[in-house]
């Protein structure tokens, strides 16, 4: 603690930018986060959003003609704005049918982290971005998340579906 400060705060008060970004787990519905969290998740550069956790975003926040006009291409982030959050967009594959590559994701939130700091977002809520559908690994997904974001001030959740609720999604998508 500095001598020039006349009172003493508490130690919970005094954070550097590297001390306050922050990877949370929670179990639940992305959709339930707090209204005014922004959200991310991947999709390519065509903008089908015509499978997984995409289908509900692309449902909810609608706007693929919106985010076509962007022209934003494999690394970087195309955004909507919806009520009082944006809905980030990382581009991390040219078409839908192709895989992401780890610096694809890497280059993606590296300029949705720009765009937050621009306009002051320092809350994102998200599913295990890549890797779902996309079949990249946490580990290593978790590490890239925590080096792009570990010098700022924003705070991820993650959000996972209930043990249950994964598996009858991915037994009612199994092909037999």
């Amino acid at each position: 603690m500095s001598s020039e400060l006349e009172k003493p705060l508490s130690p919970d008060k005094i954070k550097s930018a590297e001390d306050s970004w922050r990877l949370d787990y929670v179990t639940g519905n992305l959709f339930a986060c707090p209204k005014d969290e922004a959200l991310a998740h991947c999709i390519s550069e065509d903008c089908r959003m015509g499978a997984g956790i995409a289908v509900t975003f692309k449902q909810r926040f609608r706007g693929v003609a919106e985010l076509k006009e962007q022209n934003k291409l494999t690394g970087q982030c195309a955004v909507l704005r919806r009520d009082r959050r944006f809905i980030y967009y990382l581009i991390t594959k040219k078409k839908a049918s192709q895989k992401p590559t780890y610096e694809s994701l890497r280059l993606s939130l590296e300029h949705m982290k720009l765009h937050c700091e621009k306009n002051g977002v320092t809350k994102i809520s998200m599913p295990r971005i890549g890797c779902g559908l996309d079949r990249l690994e946490w580990a290593r997904v978790s590490e890239i998340l925590e080096q792009v974001f570990k010098h700022t001030n924003i705070s991820i959740t993650v959000y996972s579906l209930p043990v249950k609720a994964e598996t009858t999604v991915m037994k009612e998508n199994m092909r037999r």
